[in-house]
């Protein structure tokens, strides 16, 4: 029997996910929601899915589901979750799991109730280098991890072209920020517990869309240690980058540092100087390897294997945490703490 999972969101993150559906052993991609009628029909002929519903609760009450991918906008995720788990549903939802911390809480209880697998797509985790990091800090080649840096600009197409509909009520932390903060949260292995973050909105804004063009924030964890994060998207859209990134993490004996573009292609054409990137989601012949088909089947394999996810409701909580208090931060110009009502 097909293991059938639905999509609520068919943007661009709900297609690519469907494919990688669609290919992995045993999965059916049986329906789609979306109340987009454009996303919904592309979705529908890309994915080969007959089952297209303009409202998700529709779909939840109608089709015999096993999970559902949730890739609506960032900050409308806490609604699909929630009845996709009360519905049944394991549930894997793009990042950031929430962008408000109150909506994460109710979340990690529902999914502590109903027993349900979940899964933020934090799927920088599944990459190598990232990876190799943990292990290294696990082993102790770098002492205790005590500073860090992150830094994932992109060129000002993305909020005024690819998430055009949308980026106007989201930012550059939201949407960039979360796997940086996501992966310093894995490897320091601490809790956060103040953030500092200063913003500004000029070019983006003189666009009509109001909201920042650069956010640079430094979170303190529960040790004294801290790490700053720096996302922005108005870089030149000739930049070849998508994004620029780069990573540091400074421990008591040792440092590393993680340079994204050195492992990208330099694509010197006629129209322009690119760097084609393959390691998050690219098709190789018939298969989608990389980062996010890595996240997929690991979430699936929890699912029919009653085995823990990798990224889970608590992990997922203390990303939305920081980007809340990111957020909180920049409105109120001061500092601003974190405190959980979960124990971690």
């Amino acid at each position: 029997m097909a293991f059938k999972c639905g999509i609520i969101g068919t943007g661009i993150m709900g297609k690519a996910g469907g494919k990688i559906l669609r290919l992995l052993e045993g999965v059916e991609v049986a329906a789609l929601a979306d109340p987009s009628e454009k996303n919904l029909n592309e979705a529908a002929a890309e994915l080969g899915v007959a089952a297209k519903y303009a409202r998700y609760r529709d779909m939840l009450d109608k089709e015999e589901l096993d999970a559902v991918y949730v890739a609506t906008p960032d900050q409308y995720h806490r609604d699909p979750v929630i009845d996709s788990l009360e519905a049944g549903c394991h549930v894997v939802v793009e990042k950031p799991m929430t962008t408000r911390q109150e909506d994460a809480e109710a979340i990690c209880t529902v999914v502590e109730r109903t027993g349900k697998k979940f899964q933020v797509d934090f799927n920088h985790r599944w990459l190598s280098p990232y990876h190799k990091i943990k292990a290294m800090i696990d082993a102790g080649q770098l002492g205790e991890p005590v500073i860090g840096y992150a830094r994932k600009n992109n060129p000002i197409l993305v909020p005024t072209s690819m998430l055009a509909s949308w980026a106007k009520d989201s930012s550059p932390a939201w949407f960039m920020s979360s796997h940086d903060i996501d992966l310093m949260l894995w490897w320091f292995g601490a809790r956060p517990v103040e953030v500092y973050a200063r913003g500004i909105k000029r070019v983006l804004k003189s666009r009509g869309m109001d909201t920042y063009d650069g956010i640079q924030s430094l979170v303190t964890f529960d040790g004294g240690q801290f790490a700053t994060f720096e996302a922005a998207w108005i870089y030149p859209n000739t930049s070849p980058y998508m994004p620029d990134s780069f990573m540091e993490v400074i421990g008591t004996q040792g440092a590393t540092h993680i340079d994204r573009q050195a492992e990208a292609i330099d694509a010197i054409l006629e129209e322009k100087f690119t760097c084609p990137r393959t390691f998050l989601n690219y098709k190789v012949f018939d298969q989608w390897v990389g980062a996010m088909p890595s996240s997929m089947r690991s979430f699936v394999n929890a699912c029919l294997n009653d085995t823990d996810t990798i990224v889970n409701a608590r992990e997922g909580l203390k990303s939305t945490a920081i980007l809340d208090a990111i957020h909180r931060s920049l409105a109120s110009g001061k500092p601003e703490g974190i405190r959980f009502s979960f124990e971690f």
